[in-house]
């Protein structure tokens, strides 16, 4: 969440960052005026609880003749402090639903755009495949190999979960066997987390599980929700906490399955492993200060460039406008890697810098060298996502046999060098 200390001394600033965002900007009329609400209805029951104090200790000493006159002013006290004590609660919690619902601001050097449409174009890394022969799709391919499997999955958890097989298995665990290696030896700390956390840490890193864009799945009857990237189990590992800016920055390279109900429509481009129920991940995420949060956001894409250049796989890097940014990263970038199936680029990484948002949510500080707790800033950035890496590899190193090259910094792992048909 905001400061609302910032919003209510940045009112045109916040306003236009919202707005800019495509949330809605009278959002912050209406948690000014709940703020206002709240903070004189605050004064006034820190007024009556104090005279109840005070009426509780003249009580102690009263004389016959004094009790009956306090008696009648600790009634209406309570009388008032009846009605007004629930009223202050409700207040309170419109106030932090209202709060709750504010973006966290586009940083200065975002371009204002409406939507993904807009996103600017940094650089092209690679050379894009030339084929002499007409190239499959990951889905064919996969198929013909016999390492991926869709029909099981449907059949067994439904549409969009799928089976993988032999040195599809493989893959996959090459891939996260890959980024733990290169990020650990990057000072990052490997950490596997729980696949399952509480509303307040699903919720405090922005993934809803309501709405026409949820992605939460929620255990019933439970305070529990599949979650549905590590950033949230590596976030919420640090809530209530105070940390000391000399342990900082704290780098994590978390694993963990994720789940994602993948609600609303996502075009034509959705296909196969693209977009799925459940996938495995190795996300990086940091905790740093505001000073270094900048130059960590630069470092966690040229941590994501590393590892795709290594790979092979030829890929752009886009700057998010303001329109696709969301409600949490105050800046963002996403690596797109070309796909031939779909004769595009398509999504295999992002990184954001959500600032001090989600350390507010979340109640996450760090102390100063001179004593002074202040909300860290947060960072995350996706190492290796493995329902679409393995797109990007299967169609970019196929081969007119229909066998899959495998990118040489992963053959230690699979054994081999080639995907041929499974037997």
């Amino acid at each position: 969440m905001l400061d609302i200390k910032f919003i209510r001394e940045n009112v045109d600033k916040v306003k236009k960052g919202v707005a800019d965002k495509n949330f809605d900007a009278s959002l912050v009329d209406k948690v000014l005026e709940l703020d206002e609400k709240r903070r004189s209805l605050m004064g006034e029951v820190q007024t009556q609880q104090a005279k109840r104090n005070d009426i509780a200790e003249k009580m102690k000493k009263a004389s016959d003749d004094e009790r009956p006159a306090l008696i009648e002013d600790g009634k209406r006290v309570k009388e008032w402090l009846g009605t007004n004590e629930p009223e202050l609660e409700k207040v309170e919690q419109e106030y932090l639903e209202v709060l709750n619902q504010i973006p966290n601001l586009p940083a200065d050097d975002v371009k204002v755009g409406k939507d993904d449409s807009e996103n600017e174009e940094l650089k092209k890394w690679g050379t894009l495949p030339s084929f002499d022969f007409q190239p499959k799709d990951h889905l064919e391919l996969g198929n013909n190999l016999g390492i991926l499997d869709f029909e099981s999955g449907s059949k067994v958890s439904g549409s969009q979960f799928y089976y993988l097989y032999g040195d599809g298995a493989m893959l996959e665990l090459a891939l996260i066997q890959y980024a733990f290696e290169v990020l650990s030896q990057e000072g990052f700390l490997p950490v596997i987390t729980p696949d399952l956390a509480k509303s307040r840490y699903y919720l405090g890193t922005g993934y809803a599980p309501r709405g026409d864009e949820a992605q939460t799945y929620t255990i019933e009857d439970e305070d529990l929700g599949l979650i549905a990237t590590a950033e949230v189990t590596l976030a919420g590992k640090h809530a209530d906490e105070v940390i000391h800016e000399k342990d900082l920055p704290i780098k994590y390279i978390g694993y963990s399955h994720c789940f994602r109900k993948e609600a609303g429509a996502y075009g034509k481009y959705s296909k196969g492993m693209y977009r799925v129920h459940q996938f495995t991940k190795a996300e990086m995420f940091v905790f740093c200060t505001p000073e270094e949060s900048d130059a960590m956001h630069d470092y966690l894409l040229s941590m994501e460039e590393k590892i795709y250049q290594n790979l092979g796989i030829p890929y752009r890097v886009l700057k998010q406008c303001t329109g696709d940014l969301g409600a949490m990263a105050a800046r963002k970038y996403d690596i797109e890697a070309w796909m031939p199936g779909r004769n595009d680029y398509g999504e295999i990484t992002s990184t954001s810098n959500c600032t001090d948002y989600q350390a507010r949510n979340l109640n996450i500080k760090y102390r100063t060298r001179e004593g002074k707790n202040e909300y860290i800033h947060m960072l995350n950035g996706t190492a290796i996502v493995t329902s679409r890496v393995p797109i990007a590899i299967l169609e970019n190193f196929q081969q007119a046999d229909g066998s899959v090259v495998i990118p040489e910094v992963l053959r230690k792992w699979m054994g081999k060098d080639t995907i041929t048909p499974r037997s």
